[in-house]
């Protein structure tokens, strides 16, 4: 009967003992107890934070995120059979062999993506199969909405958002977003059964307003397409400078490259080569050698030199015209692109004086601008200088540009010698402006520009209708591994428009066409005279060729007439 008792205690002892505990642990540890039950259950999880919007001047979007969702799994969790593989697979649009066996492979693991930055459709899709395992989060996917046509401007991110070209690159860190922080609460097998609200919130990276303004930037890009296709040529560029602030308004190139779609991108292609292919500028850079000579006060634009008999020979090379022009004044110089007359005008102001000038209007230096991968060109040494170098020098041979920097040069020869900083930013106020050349230089280059275009000139086939315009064609020989390329050749043509009140600044650069025509005057100042007639159109620039705007009006009546 002891026994009976015994036992009956010591039931009794263990149950107060763990109703003793059981007290205690209700009453004295109760919050250490629901603190380490949270540990186990309740989870921080990352909230994504979309990248800063790219947009144009007036707002229209060139880089936008989208909210996607990433699909994941958790192997350890996973348990499927072949059918099961498959509906997943169909559900995710992926390989089933490549599905399992990216499962099955990582069994040790605990996170494994299935497909990174999917449509929520899809997501939706294999999570109502119910697997145990799969799971899904909220992501940003960026889009470009104007494709090839701002890619090189633009440029694009990588699947994690971190910016790989253009102003993604260049501002990245502006356009990075910061996370934010919620608490979940998670069953054992991971999947989240409430939210419990955001610890952080996640902060918008900032957006950017570029210069550009798409509907030039569109206009220059068909313009410079098509005429890379008519001419077979190998690449292109054009560029578009609001001559007043700097601010570029198109910039384009050929070929070019879809961001939305890069599975079979050409890495040659990514290159803006507006900004990083160097070329010898040819003749255009003549008028920069009138503007040093004007600038000497030695010369007038009436100035004449003797170009005959239509070569000159230094240090045993021959400078050639296309043929023997005589005397000619320095307009004439510039209007019929005279190799020889351009060189005696640099052989008397010397090197010093020559480098000078090229340099105060931007070449052999940076532009400023902050895009990657920006060349700055070269300039000769002035001070170990040979007169053929010289010479060469002065129609744009023996140094090196980019097609910005040319465009630039133009823009201050247009801008009354002033020379606003150069921006893919839009501007939101005025700054102070450097004041390079007189306004009296810069006002007789603009004669010479127009004679350039004028009946004579080697630019007739930039002229547009209804605006009077000017500039200056170059053609140059490409340079190759050994040298010069005897038959391939750059067509360029720079100028600004309106002539008589610049507004804009407009660069051409056909590389290596392959058609008969190959001259800049033939190639490339057709291009200049499309972009430019199209440019001043959606600017509102008013007409200046009033004779041919009263024709026109004349005409329209006349038609009207008609049909009554």
């Amino acid at each position: 009967m002891w026994r009976y008792y015994a036992l009956l205690a010591i039931l009794c002892l263990v149950v107060l003992t763990l109703m003793g505990r059981a007290v205690h642990l209700h009453i004295f540890e109760q919050s250490f107890l629901s603190h380490q039950g949270d540990v186990r259950s309740i989870r921080l999880e990352r909230l994504d934070a979309h990248r800063g919007t790219i947009s144009d001047r007036y707002g229209e979007p060139l880089a936008i995120s989208a909210a996607v969702e990433t699909i994941y799994a958790n192997p350890t969790q996973v348990k499927l059979g072949d059918e099961e593989y498959a509906q997943l697979a169909a559900a995710l649009g992926v390989n089933k062999r490549w599905l399992k066996r990216r499962l099955e492979s990582n069994r040790d693991k605990q996170f494994v993506y299935l497909k990174r930055k999917a449509a929520p459709h899809e997501a939706q899709q294999a999570l109502q199969l119910g697997f145990s395992g799969i799971y899904s989060r909220r992501e940003y996917k960026r889009f470009y909405p104007a494709g090839e046509v701002a890619s090189h401007i633009v440029g694009f991110s990588n699947i994690d958002e971190k910016g790989q070209e253009g102003i993604e690159l260049a501002y990245d860190e502006w356009l990075t977003g910061r996370e934010g922080k919620h608490r979940v609460l998670k069953n054992r097998a991971g999947q989240v059964i409430k939210d419990l609200g955001v610890v952080e919130l996640a902060q918008s990276g900032n957006d950017i307003s570029l210069s550009i303004d798409m509907r030039l930037q569109y206009l220059a890009y068909r313009e410079l397409k098509a005429a890379v296709d008519i001419h077979r040529a190998r690449a292109g560029s054009v560029v578009v400078l609001d001559i007043e602030t700097g601010e570029v308004l198109a910039m384009v190139n050929q070929p070019s490259y879809n961001p939305n779609n890069r599975s079979n991108l050409n890495v040659s292609h990514l290159r803006n080569r507006a900004i990083t292919d160097l070329f010898e500028p040819g003749s255009t850079m003549k008028l920069v050698t009138l503007a040093s000579a004007l600038e000497s006060e030695k010369y007038a634009l009436n100035s004449s030199v003797e170009t005959s008999p239509g070569f000159l020979r230094l240090g045993g090379r021959s400078i050639r015209d296309h043929r023997d022009y005589g005397r000619l004044s320095l307009l004439e110089v510039i209007a019929k692109s005279s190799n020889v007359g351009t060189s005696k005008l640099a052989l008397d102001l010397g090197p010093e004086a020559l480098w000078d000038s090229f340099y105060a209007l931007g070449l052999g230096q940076g532009t400023g601008i902050g895009f990657p991968g920006e060349n700055i060109g070269q300039l000769p040494n002035p001070f170990n200088m040979q007169p053929v170098e010289l010479a060469a020098m002065s129609y744009g041979y023996g140094l090196s540009t980019t097609a910005l920097q040319l465009a630039q040069a133009y823009m201050v020869l247009g801008n009354g010698g002033l020379k606003p900083s150069l921006s893919l930013i839009k501007k939101e106020s005025k700054e102070p402006v450097e004041r390079v050349l007189p306004e009296s230089v810069s006002n007789e280059l603009l004669k010479a520009m127009r004679a350039t275009v004028e009946k004579g000139g080697t630019g007739t086939r930039a002229q547009v209708p209804l605006y009077s315009v000017g500039g200056k064609t170059g053609t140059v020989h490409t340079v190759g591994r050994d040298g010069y390329n005897a038959e391939e050749y750059k067509a360029l043509f720079a100028g600004v428009a309106p002539i008589n009140d610049p507004k804009i600044a407009t660069v051409v650069v056909i590389d290596a066409p392959a058609g008969a025509e190959y001259y800049g005057g033939e190639v490339a100042a057709p291009i200049f005279s499309r972009v430019v007639d199209g440019a001043m159109r959606i600017l509102s620039v008013e007409p200046d060729k009033f004779s041919q705007l009263m024709h026109v009006n004349k005409v329209e009546s006349s038609l009207a007439g008609g049909r009554g």
